[in-house]
């Protein structure tokens, strides 16, 4: 499948008269391994009434890790984005945690537009919890810090933690990336007070899943949040 074809789901169950909502998660990186999985957590979580499809950027890098690719993507997201609103589709979701592109794109098209970092703190946050982030990328910390000021209240971030070992390896194991964020999110907890954590990445949410049975804390998992924002701001519950 191209890279750049929408993988259609529809969510099961619709007694809606009406066509379903069409949701599109508009992966930044190019990884169509990280867009699949983000697709099937978006599968779960999606209402009945409400169409999820997925698509990465045609060009730009397999993994965001440092500033300078993050600014490509945001070029990118902003050249398709609009390309595929105008398209059809009544609700975007920016699927990569440093929400590339964002902010012009609320500002165009307002709560057409989901990202997944705003939501995925927004979720963290949520009652007023000290939260932490837990992520890959360490080269990204400062866009990391900027978003979580933007989307929660600054003395909620209880702080952001890293995982040892470099971020393409971990992404291309499963069972080292799962380790790696446990270690990551334990410090968050025992060292920063934190009462939630979010993951800090879209092709980490299968890890973020894994990683809810084994904490005493709530994790977040930063698709599922996404889903349910979006859904939110288009009048379906999620």
């Amino acid at each position: 499948m191209p890279a750049n074809t929408p993988q259609e789901a529809m969510a099961e169950g619709s007694t809606s008269p009406r066509p379903p909502l069409r949701l599109l998660l508009l992966n930044p990186n190019t990884s169509q391994q990280a867009t699949a999985l983000m697709l099937a957590v978006a599968r779960r979580v999606a209402p009945p009434g409400v169409s999820v499809a997925a698509c990465n950027l045609p060009d730009g890098e397999a993994l965001i890790t440092e500033p300078d690719s993050l600014a490509r993507a945001a070029l990118g997201v902003a050249d398709h984005a609009p390309k595929l609103l105008r398209g059809g589709c009544d609700g975007l979701i920016v699927a990569g945690f440093g929400d590339p592109g964002l902010q012009p794109l609320q500002h165009a098209f307002g709560q057409a537009v989901t990202g997944l970092g705003e939501a995925g703190i927004r979720a963290a946050a949520e009652g007023g919890r000290r939260y932490a982030i837990v992520t890959v990328t360490r080269q990204l910390h400062h866009s990391l810090v900027q978003a979580a000021h933007l989307h929660a209240p600054p003395q909620l971030l209880a702080g952001v933690r890293y995982t040892r070992g470099r971020p393409q390896d971990l992404v291309n194991s499963p069972q080292a990336l799962s380790d790696a964020l446990l270690e990551a999110c334990d410090a968050a907890v025992r060292l920063d007070g934190a009462e939630s954590i979010v993951i800090g990445g879209g092709p980490l949410a299968a890890a973020a899943d894994s990683l809810s049975a084994r904490l005493s804390v709530r994790v977040v998992n930063p698709v599922s949040a996404a889903v349910r924002l979006a859904c939110a701001r288009l009048g379906a519950s999620a």
